[in-house]
């Protein structure tokens, strides 16, 4: 028997295609305009799987806009097809259409009582991460699974950085320097009593609501209280987020704070350097063995215009790879979705900007 072919879906397979749909669903069927719309429609695929000229399978993708997250959104296969693989041929035609894409997690939804398919699902890799109730026309519920479908390979001798999650919402600052201090000298264990004194040197005492976080100054000064070698590159110069509050009177706390840093640095030997840098400098300094702590605006993550520390463990020639420290368990994020997290360089380059004057801030960290 010849094997499957899997090839982009054209109109003239619309009919074929409603009746692969009458046969496999017998209701949320996928209706003809809307066929007509994903195969005419740039920005999803609908790939169709034929074996001696008999369309025996489809599969629809859709990709949402500015983000690099793709879904499967309809999936069958034709009973008289049952047994040939033709369901994880499928997947992974998709996965591959996803990645031509740059996406790098797939998504997709499936039914409590179909066994078959999430057996399917998970051997292929996918783990469920939530649940929707009252999903389909019947009123059943639906598993949803994730599958990160793009990784970082390291190549050989290439630093390992170890990943810790931050303990509270405003520590983010130092869970990225644990990291970098872990990956660096091992004997720095990460753990939640250390990350709370770090951030009670280098918190900037006040933010827009609740507990202040941490500026670049006083990161950088933390790593070089701990023998570290630190560089801070900043494109502003002058206290930072002073945007972030209205009080006068704690506008006045955030520049004698910023004062005290700066004699700090001072006494310190460092000089921070005012000028804006460029992912070319990010790959430099990680090649030479330094591990940078990024400051990014989170309004292109989630909408909400938080500052956020980062830290970035490697590049290659698409993607800067990021610890991410912040992990969503309402939207069903695990660790393993957070490290050595591909952000496309240029979209990583726009992430790197916070606030009306787009501060980009810098702290190089590595071994004396």
């Amino acid at each position: 028997m010849s094997a499957p072919v899997v090839r982009p879906a054209l109109r003239t397979d619309i009919t074929a295609l409603l009746q692969l749909e009458a046969r496999c669903f017998a209701q949320d069927r996928v209706s003809r305009r809307s066929f007509l719309r994903f195969i005419e429609h740039p920005q999803d695929v609908l790939l169709v799987a034929e074996l001696n000229g008999a369309l025996l399978g489809y599969v629809l993708v859709l990709f949402r806009r500015n983000t690099q997250l793709a879904r499967i959104y309809s999936i069958a296969v034709s009973p008289d097809a049952r047994g040939l693989g033709l369901g994880r041929t499928l997947l992974e035609a998709a996965e591959a259409s996803a990645q031509a894409r740059r996406a790098v997690f797939m998504r997709l939804e499936v039914r409590t009582d179909n066994i078959a398919a999430q057996n399917l699902y998970q051997r292929q890799g996918y783990r469920q991460f939530g649940i929707y109730h009252d999903y389909y026309e019947d009123h059943a519920s639906a598993l949803r699974y994730q599958k990160r479908i793009h990784h970082y390979h390291p190549l050989a001798g290439a630093r390992a950085v170890p990943y810790y999650r931050q303990t509270t919402e405003f520590t983010c600052g130092p869970a990225s320097l644990m990291m970098a201090l872990s990956s660096l000298a091992p004997h720095h264990a990460p753990e939640p009593d250390l990350e709370l004194q770090l951030w009670r040197e280098a918190t900037t005492i006040f933010m827009t609501q609740g507990h202040g976080g941490c500026g670049p100054h006083g990161l950088a000064l933390a790593a070089h209280r701990r023998g570290f070698a630190v560089e801070l590159v900043l494109n502003q110069d002058g206290p930072l987020f002073m945007n972030s509050v209205r009080s006068p009177d704690k506008k006045q706390v955030l520049e004698r704070v910023h004062r005290q840093f700066i004699a700090n640095l001072a006494q310190a030997g460092i000089t921070p350097r005012v000028e804006h840098f460029t992912l070319d400098q990010l790959e430099q300094g990680l090649s030479a063995g330094r591990l940078p702590l990024v400051l990014i605006s989170t309004y292109h993550l989630d909408g909400r215009k938080a500052p956020h520390w980062v830290l970035v463990c490697a590049m290659d020639r698409e993607f800067v790879y990021i610890h991410d420290p912040d992990i969503d368990e309402a939207a069903g994020e695990s660790p393993v979705d957070k490290q050595y997290l591909p952000i496309a360089r240029e979209r990583f380059d726009r992430l790197a900007r916070y606030g009306q004057h787009a501060l980009r801030a810098l702290v190089w960290v590595a071994n004396p």
